[in-house]
């Protein structure tokens, strides 16, 4: 089985692609995705996890509260979070890469009958591993390189608490925050699928990930990055970071990550423009 080219653009370039076409150019997206050689696809998977680390450190700076306190309310402060948290996605759909998140969307072509679960399992697995492989990595070039230190230590103190609060979390909650995050996540890329231009691709990807991180939701790759960092950072202390809890913690939201993007996304959207005898207008 080999990849089919995405659909021509129909209409004005001035308009997004309507929801039907964006439908059929995520399931050949989807196509060409599980039938990605495995060198380039871990290769590609690698950037995302360090893609979304980069993302994950300029809003761990952002956020970082110094001596003289917050200079914004709370809402306006994690909003701020969220507009830098988002170079991530713009990173991973603008200069290319591969998101176990955002291939969770690769259920649509599955659903169609296009790829098999075998392929979709396959592109999962070793994008999974690359995206953490990308994300552990970049975590070590950040101690290496000090950033913990920034801010007479406030960016480390902040580092430590983003990974203690997740760690912290109640697995029900952990769960249900994965699953309203990739939801937001496979709706930009979904978007994404809609726009014409680079700009286009930027904006859309701008409020969903803004919302999902203002509203402290959890998404697995960026886990990645930060676990492994509190969990480092606290080595050796007197109130350590448990390596049990963080595994726990990624695995309960890489459940509801998928869950999040495949049921209430990939599958809704074939259920409604794909499905046999559906006709939406």
């Amino acid at each position: 089985m080999t990849a089919e080219p995405l659909p021509p653009a129909t209409g004005s370039v001035a308009d997004a692609y309507p929801p039907p076409e964006i439908a059929a150019r995520v399931c050949k997206l989807g196509l060409a995705k599980v039938n990605t050689a495995v060198p380039t696809m871990v290769a590609l998977a690698v950037l995302a996890g360090a893609f979304i680390s980069l993302g994950a450190l300029f809003y761990t700076v952002t956020i970082t509260v110094g001596n003289e306190g917050p200079t914004l309310p709370f809402g306006l402060l994690r909003l701020a979070g969220g507009i830098t948290f988002s170079l991530g996605l713009i990173l991973v759909v603008v200069g290319g890469a591969e998101l176990f998140t955002g291939n969770n969307l690769i259920a649509m072509a599955w659903a169609t009958g296009c790829v098999q679960t075998r392929q979709v399992v396959r592109n999962w697995i070793w994008v999974y591993l690359g995206n953490l492989l990308g994300a552990c990595g970049t975590a070590v070039l950040v101690l290496l390189a000090g950033i913990q230190l920034l801010g007479d230590g406030a960016v480390g103190e902040t580092m430590v608490r983003i990974a203690r609060s997740k760690i912290a979390l109640d697995p029900l909650a952990a769960f249900a925050r994965g699953i309203l995050c990739n939801v937001l996540v496979c709706l930009a890329v979904w978007l994404c699928m809609g726009a014409r231009s680079v700009a286009d691709k930027i904006l859309a990807i701008l409020f969903p990930i803004s919302a999902f991180v203002a509203c402290g939701f959890e998404h697995s790759v960026a886990n990645m990055f930060f676990l492994p960092l509190g969990i480092a950072l606290t080595a050796g202390g007197a109130a350590p970071l448990s390596l049990a809890g963080a595994v726990s913690n990624l695995a309960l939201v890489t459940l509801g990550n998928m869950i999040g993007g495949t049921v209430l996304v990939a599958l809704v959207y074939w259920f409604i423009y794909l499905r046999t005898g559906s006709q939406p207008r």
